[in-house]
């Protein structure tokens, strides 16, 4: 298989910008945050807050899966799609994936962190997640850890 050439990131920006995974969403706006966390994101500009489509699938799955969805739905259409930008998985994305899956077979990631990734990597923008070591997997990709976190990785 011929490597695709990189991608030309879409997003160009003088300051980092960032492509929050659903954990760290999550994270943010659970009762316990880490003060740490909040404060930093407090800081970074609303038009560097981005999150891709597949982790607000995931968002949207574990609000269906609760013991309150609508509440958990009214959040995220009240509190989280005001904050970010969302991301779609389209065909540059998906293609950039599809080499990711190729070439990373024993990087044990699921399709979703893959498509985080892809999504991240094709808008050159860095991962903040609780899963640092996971997405670190993936060459070239940069992560932001959160400042703590209730999961392991």
């Amino acid at each position: 298989m011929v490597p695709l050439a990189p991608p030309v990131p879409v997003h160009v920006s003088p300051m980092p910008a960032y492509l929050f995974h659903a954990d760290a969403i999550a994270e943010a706006f659970h009762r316990d945050s880490d003060d740490a966390f909040v404060e930093w994101l407090r800081s970074v500009p609303r038009e560097e807050q981005f999150t891709s489509a597949v982790s607000m699938a995931d968002l949207y799955r574990g609000a269906g899966e609760s013991e309150s969805p609508d509440a958990h739905l009214r959040a995220i259409r009240k509190r989280i799609l005001p904050a970010v930008t969302v991301l779609p998985f389209d065909d540059g994305v998906a293609r950039l994936f599809g080499e990711l899956r190729a070439r990373l077979v024993e990087a044990d990631l699921s399709d979703r962190e893959l498509q985080v990734a892809a999504t991240a990597l094709y808008h050159g923008l860095k991962v903040v997640t609780t899963r640092t070591g996971r997405f670190r997997r993936v060459p070239g990709l940069p992560v932001r850890p959160l400042p703590r976190s209730r999961r392991s990785d």
